[in-house]
């Protein structure tokens, strides 16, 4: 595959080569296919140096893999490399196993802080809790696109502060799909942390959809992984209770919503993706609180999608490169 010249490093760019439609190509499950080809993701962070991008191609290229796309990113007077790759394989020619020791072997090699491959189609997918309060207009969004297969996770829980009536939809879906929902009724005293903590013990990552509670420090440490949160664009500057009717009144022009990791600084933590849309004089508070909370959907789902598609990478101590 002819790759374009490697990206210098005196100067900070995106750069994405070789981008070609999978649809070229015969997947899994098409009877026309022989043999199958497998879709895989590689992403990449180490020092930066010469020869990276030769040495990513020919790991793929030497095992019969063929790149349909590639971005790096080298940040403007620092050492450091960032690539996400997808490519296609033959399985039978380059076993799911011998693929993590080739690119184990080049972790080693450049000293990289992170390599992470995945393959979809024969790896297990995400498991993850989502945390929600009395709000439903996120966790409905979540549920409804798992269940039409367009969220590549298994939802294992659902844990609530909000006592759900037996009747109502949410309540009614869960139980049809045979996804447990776990009430833990809290108070400022008692956050139930520790029950949490057990509930999600075999998750990958948690989702906050509207949980209106804030996680400790202790709770992030001892759970040790990654957890997202969705929160309206109105902070910081309008806080406390009905800050979309605060919004509102002051007649704010544009509106929008945040999707980023939680760390122990309430609302601060690295920023995953961001959505906005203008409101204008004819808006009733109505339809301003249905624009933000459907801007909370779209900016929630499609923060879980970039994650689960190896496309979120730290940067610095509170950035994120989103390829």
């Amino acid at each position: 595959m002819a790759l374009t010249r490697r990206v210098s490093s005196s100067f900070p760019q995106f750069v994405g080569f070789a981008k070609r439609s999978f649809k070229s190509y015969k997947l899994p499950g098409d009877p026309s296919s022989s043999p199958s080809l497998f879709h895989g993701i590689h992403v990449f962070h180490c020092p930066d140096e010469v020869g990276i991008v030769a040495k990513l191609s020919e790991c793929i290229a030497s095992r019969g893999g063929n790149i349909l796309e590639a971005d790096v990113f080298v940040p403007e007077k620092k050492n450091v490399f960032y690539s996400r790759s997808e490519f296609v394989f033959d399985p039978v020619k380059w076993p799911r196993e011998q693929m993590d020791e080739d690119f184990l072997k080049l972790s080693k090699l450049f000293s990289a802080k992170r390599s992470v491959v995945r393959v979809p189609d024969l790896d297990p997918k995400y498991k993850i809790a989502i945390l929600a309060s009395k709000q439903d207009h996120c966790l409905v969004d979540l549920l409804y696109s798992w269940q039409e297969g367009r969220l590549p996770v298994d939802i294992t829980s659902v844990i609530s502060n909000h006592n759900r009536g037996p009747n109502t939809h949410v309540m009614r879906f869960l139980e049809r799909n045979n996804i447990p929902y776990h009430y833990l009724h809290t108070t400022e005293e008692n956050k139930r942390e520790g029950e949490i903590l057990e509930l999600v013990l075999n998750t990958d990552f948690l989702l906050l959809a509207r949980y209106m509670q804030i996680l400790s420090g202790y709770f992030l440490r001892t759970y040790g992984k990654d957890v997202i949160n969705i929160h309206h664009g109105l902070l910081p500057s309008f806080k406390g209770g009905n800050p979309s009717k605060q919004a509102f009144d002051a007649g704010v022009k544009l509106i929008g919503a945040t999707s980023h990791f939680v760390t122990e600084e309430l609302d601060s933590g690295p920023i995953i993706e961001q959505m906005v849309e203008r409101v204008s004089h004819r808006d009733n508070l109505q339809s301003f609180v249905q624009k933000s909370e459907n801007l909370e959907r779209q900016c929630l789902a499609k923060a879980l999608r970039s994650y689960c598609e190896l496309r979120v990478l730290p940067y610095e101590e509170n950035r994120t490169v989103v390829f």
